[in-house]
Formats: C-alpha cells, sequence, structure tokens
C-alpha cells in the first residue's frame, strides 16, 4: 500500500482571491468553503484538491514546494499571456538567464513555474 495526495495546501491572506486565481489558471471550480477556507478541485472532483487556507501573515520567503505547469491547447508564450492577464506576476527566485522555464507568482506571492513545453509537446516525445 503507499499513500496518495488528496490535497495541497495554500496559505493565505485573501483565500477567495488566490482561490479563484487558481481556480481560472486550471479551468477548476469552487467545491466547498467555510470560515477557515476554500477547497477548488477539477471539474470531475478527480483528485488532488487545493484547499486555501485564511492565515493573518503574508507570504514571507520563497516557497520550498511549488507548482510546475505546462501550457495545454495553447502555445508557452499564449499561455504566459493568459497568466499574466489573470494576475500572476513575473518575479525572480535566481533562476539566472537563459532557463526554458518563467518563474510567476500568484496575486499573494507563491512562486509557479511555466515550463518551456506544452502538454502536446511533451506527449510528442513518448
Amino acid at each position: 500500500m503507499s499513500s496518495r495526495i488528496a490535497a495541497i495546501a495554500i496559505d493565505a491572506i485573501r483565500p477567495r482571491v488566490v482561490a479563484e486565481f487558481w481556480c481560472a489558471v486550471l479551468d477548476w471550480q469552487i467545491v466547498d468553503e467555510d470560515s477557515d477556507g476554500i477547497s477548488i478541485a477539477p471539474r470531475d472532483k478527480a483528485w488532488p484538491s487545493i484547499d486555501v487556507f485564511a492565515v493573518p501573515e503574508g507570504k514571507g520567503v520563497k516557497n520550498r514546494l511549488h507548482f510546475d505547469l505546462r501550457a495545454d491547447g495553447l502555445s508557452t508564450a499564449e499561455e504566459l499571456e493568459r497568466l499574466l492577464a489573470l494576475g500572476a506576476r513575473r518575479t525572480d527566485v535566481g533562476q539566472g538567464e537563459g532557463v526554458s522555464w518563467v518563474v510567476l507568482c500568484d496575486p499573494e506571492g507563491n512562486e509557479f513555474c511555466l515550463l518551456s513545453r506544452t502538454v502536446q509537446d511533451v506527449k510528442n516525445l513518448d
């Protein structure tokens, strides 16, 4: 037997803003909400979900865990423009020049990466 990731937790001062951002990015939906936080998941409610919990303090240092995203159905450049339009911001975590990915952050500064190859590019490598 092994474990399975059920949920990924994100702390936020503004849980609704962060949850709505990730719903828009991933085309997910809010599946549960209470005074402690908001759970979002794929439309088919598959695992894992993302739980966004209210905390009183802002983010202070670089995340030790982050999401890596691939464009799906768009070019990487088109997906980057879409993410920026949704409220993502470019950020520098020391990645240096010439890396193949773009480092971004969500509305509360949680870093994530947009990888250079799309889902379709990776599938074509198989």
